[in-house]
C-alpha cells in the first residue's frame, strides 16, 4: 500500500492553483470538472508520477471549521520537503509569499511556515 493522493482544503480552487503552481512551483496533473468544482491535483516537478496533492474545496461546513481552527491555532495543514530551506525561503519571499515562521532549527530538521493565501499554513522542512 502506498499514498497516492493527499488532499488539502482550499477556499478557492483557481486561486489555490495559481499559488501552488506560480509561487510554489508544483505542476498541474489532473483537472477534471465535477459539477461546480474540479478534481484538481498537483505534483512535484521533480516527481511527476509521485504523490498527488488534491486541492479540495472547503465547501462542507466541517471542512471550513477544521481549516479555520487549525489555521487560527497556527497548525500547518501539510508539510513539503525542500533540499535547501534558506534558498527556498529567500526565493519565496521574493515571490511575495508571507511566512508566519522563518527558518528555525527544530532538532535534526529546519522548518518554516508559510501562508498559502487559501486558508492554510504550510510547513516546509529540510531534513
Amino acid at each position: 500500500m502506498k499514498i497516492i493522493v493527499n488532499s488539502i482544503f482550499v477556499q478557492d480552487q483557481e486561486k489555490a492553483l495559481a499559488f501552488y503552481t506560480e509561487k510554489l512551483g508544483f505542476v498541474k496533473k489532473e483537472d477534471v470538472p465535477l459539477g461546480k468544482f474540479r478534481w484538481l491535483t498537483l505534483v512535484s516537478p521533480e516527481d511527476q508520477e509521485g504523490t498527488e496533492l488534491l486541492l479540495e474545496p472547503d465547501e462542507h461546513p466541517a471542512a471550513k471549521d477544521y481549516q479555520k481552527k487549525i489555521f487560527t491555532e497556527g497548525i500547518p495543514a501539510t508539510m513539503f520537503g525542500v533540499d535547501d530551506i534558506d534558498k527556498e525561503y529567500s526565493r519565496l519571499l521574493e515571490e511575495g509569499v508571507r511566512f508566519t515562521i522563518e527558518p528555525t532549527k527544530a532538532g535534526e530538521v529546519t522548518i518554516a511556515v508559510l501562508d498559502d493565501t487559501c486558508g492554510n499554513l504550510i510547513q516546509i522542512i529540510q531534513k
